[in-house]
């Protein structure tokens, strides 16, 4: 390589340098720098030292002869230096010593300063073995500058595929390897083991093929080296004689004499260029090789077998470019991606993608869908739809062109099992995967219409929340209590998925199940169904009739503020049914929940007008008369109405009411008619009677409502001897307590200020019956104490007087009692004595 025999056409001029052992009888024995060209820096050759000597294996012969040397392995290398230059050389060994002494050898190298790289862009391991090289020094001693390198036949792809395709098994291993330490120069070193260095030079050529054309300039190697742990270069060639480096992380080795690796590479990169190169396609290592995208869509539209994640990667990156890649690709890649039978069930041959693929492969379809023919597209669309309900991945939403007629036909026979299997797996969401696999499965013109009640229940379930009713046998009957909507209390969330609302629109068969499962819900739980149906966006006008319940459900809630309004409601809401409640009972229950929801009730004259409008018979069958039970039961105090709903109750429904129910209705209805003609006698035996037989406890409201009732009774007129001595003996707390309160209202005060009989007809019941029960003395004497005293020294004289006129007449010693109660200083001592042991006097 003197002189100017490498030529030139453009590119720069590089320096010169050999290296050889000492000739025999030197008296230095150690090798020297022979040739050097004046371009050289002083500072690169001691540098160059360490790098452009040669040891022979440990294992060749002390006494090569000429064919022996041929097979001494070349050291062929491209090292970087410390001023960022490369040093790219050849050493051959050149003879040995017939003692055993030191070999001789000979390295020619050429410099490339930094940030140059060989004439013509000419890739540094291309020089592997080309004509040029000297295995000698120069006669005259200067070597000249070189411009030009004539590149190595002998690792053109003619050569380096079948090298290639014989180390099949572990290619991709050692790209997976390159990737990593050409990316990263603190990545570690790849050692490759082979028993000739020309294989290491093409594994090396393999390298700079696969590799961006930067980092392929930039890749340091040697071919040989005796110890690698001693070598700088990223990729290391050794012999299986050479020092191992097996147990040093450090290294990265891939020992090719012997065994073959065992397992898949993970880098989906690396085994895509393992497998184009098996099928010796090495110009698909264009533009950016080190992008797997790209690189697997080359080799698929070259009708190469790629595994599941680079066919992943390929349709990643072709749904990114769909628009710049030209139609007749995309054409070539479809049938790539779709190579072989559309996958089925019975079809082993034909294997499931991975889910990345399936979800790839659906998101390049759906760019693809419509912009390039059924005939193109067909083939993709089969093999997505086909994946999906097989392998469940996302169902793609096709339209009715995407498939030609045979693929339509090929898939409904195939999937047609799958699809009915999938629409039923209760394990799913049933808006979800169910509801897609319906909607292909109508694509396919699979016959499902047997399913559509069962996932219609689903859907509503999911819809209206875990907790509605069961909506198959058993009674359907509302408890009174009201119902949870959800655990924790929250309500359903709002709103339809908007594959239900599709499906609704677009599917007759499963709207009408669906709302007909729905309006089944609504008849259990109609304020549950309507919490969801608020801005569902369900097209109930897609249906001209039918579904009472859930039509009902869907009007528009409103939160009325008078009894008035709530009837106006409930009757807007049977008209919303547009079924009379005499013909469908169970409307009127929704109507009922709907108007009065939760815990409310309706008033006593609201359920008394429901029962008279409508009739026992219809609230019998609807079973809403708890209902109006429990409205009269617990109804206010106030609600004067309530003792004749009772009355109306106890008519209308005899024959069906518990006794307890029976006893409490009975001592609701005595209340409306005390201070009536026919309230009869015995008024506290009869209250405290019904309370007691009672079977069942009876509502607090309801006892409540008849001792204030007998209380006021007592208090509002001269009453009969025989009720005030029937409430004294009762000792009855919460009785006389009623009666207390009662005494100390403004209401009794109010007319003891003004009625002279009112305050003698108080005076005589209140100092009656002493000594007969502590409880009685108790409320009497407080009530003479602080009710009717104050009240009686408030009076005028005159009134004082029409007072005693009235006790004159009432009975015999009720005035000189009145007297001696109301002279001034007498109060204690004449209570004492009216009270016989009363703790409360005064």
């Amino acid at each position: 390589m003197a002189g100017r025999e490498f030529g030139h056409r453009e590119g720069p001029v590089l320096a010169q340098l050999h290296y050889a052992s000492a000739p025999s009888g030197s008296e230095d024995p150690g090798p020297r720098f022979t040739a050097v060209g004046a371009e050289v820096p002083p500072g690169v050759l001691r540098e160059a030292e360490r790098l452009l000597g040669y040891e022979p294996p440990p294992d060749s012969p002390q006494q090569a002869d000429a064919e022996q040397l041929k097979r001494f392995p070349t050291v062929f290398g491209f090292s970087e230096l410390a001023d960022g230059g490369r040093l790219l050389s050849r050493s051959v060994c050149t003879g040995t010593d017939w003692a055993g002494g030191p070999v001789s050898f000979h390295t020619h190298a050429v410099l490339l300063p930094a940030g140059t790289r060989l004439p013509d862009g000419v890739l540094p391991i291309s020089t592997w073995e080309s004509p040029r090289w000297a295995e000698s020094t120069p006669p005259d001693g200067g070597p000249g500058p070189v411009d030009r390198v004539e590149p190595s036949g002998l690792l053109r792809k003619e050569a380096l595929i079948p090298f290639a395709v014989s180390r099949a098994e572990r290619l991709a291993a050692f790209f997976a390897d390159l990737r990593a330490v050409a990316a990263e120069p603190g990545a570690g070193q790849i050692v490759v083991v082979e028993h000739d260095s020309a294989d290491v030079a093409r594994w090396i050529a393999l390298a700079c093929t696969v590799l961006p054309r930067e980092q392929a300039h930039r890749l340091t190697f040697t071919t040989y080296t005796r110890d690698p742990r001693e070598a700088r270069q990223q990729l290391v060639g050794a012999l299986p004689s050479s020092e191992p480096v097996a147990d040093d992380e450090r290294y990265r080795v891939h020992n090719c004499t012997g065994r073959q690796p065992s397992g898949p590479v993970a880098d989906t990169w690396a085994e895509v260029c393992a497998r184009v190169w098996r099928a010796g396609r090495p110009d698909l290592f264009h533009n950016d090789p080190e992008e797997v995208g790209p690189l697997a869509v080359s080799a698929l539209v070259a009708g190469i077998d790629l595994r599941t994640d680079a066919r992943a990667a390929a349709a990643s990156w072709a749904a990114e470019q769909v628009d710049a890649l030209p139609d007749e690709e995309l054409t070539a890649l479809v049938a790539g991606l779709c190579g072989g039978p559309v996958p089925h069930l019975g079809s082993p041959s034909a294997a499931l993608p991975g889910a990345a693929e399936q979800v790839a492969l659906a998101a390049l379809l759906a760019r693809l869908d419509g912009r390039v023919t059924a005939a193109v597209s067909a083939p993709l669309a089969a093999r997505v739809l086909a994946s999906a309900v097989l392998a469940h991945g996302p169902v793609p939403v096709l339209r009715a062109g995407s498939l030609t007629a045979r693929a339509h036909d090929d898939l409904a026979r195939d999937l047609a099992p799958s699809l009915r299997a999938g629409i039923a797996d209760t394990a799913e969401p049933a808006a979800g995967r169910p509801l897609a696999l319906l909607r292909a499965a109508d694509l396919l013109d699979v016959d499902c219409q047997d399913q559509l009640p069962e996932l219609a229940e689903r859907l509503a379930r999911e819809l209206v929340g875990a907790s509605a009713p069961s909506l198959s046998g058993g009674d359907t009957k509302p408890s009174p209590e009201p119902t949870e909507s959800r655990p924790g209390g929250e309500p359903p969330a709002v709103g339809c998925p908007p594959a239900l609302l599709d499906a609704v629109h677009t599917h007759p068969g499963l709207r009408v199940a669906l709302f007909g499962s729905l309006d089944t819900l609504a008849s259990a739980d109609p304020t549950a169904v309507a919490r969801v149906l608020e801005g569902s966006g369900l097209p109930l006008s897609l249906q001209q009739s039918g579904f009472p319940h859930l039509r009902m459900c869907a009007a528009p809630a409103v939160t009325p503020a008078e009894p008035d309004d709530r009837l106006d409601r409930f009757h807007g809401l049977l008209r919303t049914a547009g079924v009379s409640p005499h013909a469908d009972p169970t409307v009127l229950r929704t109507a009922l929940r709907l108007t009065w929801p939760g815990a409310e009730l309706p008033t006593g004259q609201e359920a008394s007008l429901l029962l008279k409008e409508l009739g026992s018979d219809s609230h019998r069958a609807a079973g809403t008369r708890e209902l109006l039970i429990e409205a009269a039961l617990t109804a206010h105090p106030d609600d004067r109405a309530a003792p004749e709903l009772a009355t109306d109750l106890l008519r209308c429904f005899t024959a069906e009411l518990r006794p307890g129910r029976r006893t409490a209705l009975q001592l609701l209805e005595f209340t409306g008619v005390l201070g009536t003609a026919n309230e009869g006698e015995e008024w506290v035996a009869r209250v405290l009677s019904l309370k007691s037989s009672a079977a069942d406890p009876i509502p607090e409201t309801v006892v409540e409502r008849a001792f204030d009732a007998l209380a006021w009774r007592l208090l509002e007129g001269p009453a009969p001897a025989n009720e005030l001595y029937a409430l004294a003996r009762s000792a009855e707390p919460r009785l006389l307590g009623a009666y207390e309160r009662a005494g100390r209202s403004d209401r009794v005060s109010e007319r003891l200020r003004t009625e002279p009989a009112y305050v003698a007809a108080r005076f005589c019941d209140w100092s009656a019956f002493p000594g007969t029960a502590p409880a009685w003395d108790e409320t009497r004497t407080a009530l003479l104490a602080k009710v009717l005293r104050p009240a009686v020294r408030a009076l005028p004289a005159e009134a004082q007087g029409e007072v005693e006129a009235a006790l004159d007449r009432a009975a015999r010693g009720k005035l000189d009692a009145f007297r001696a109660w109301n002279r001034p200083g007498a109060l204690g001592r004449l209570a004492g004595k009216l009270a016989g042991r009363g703790r409360r006097a005064e």
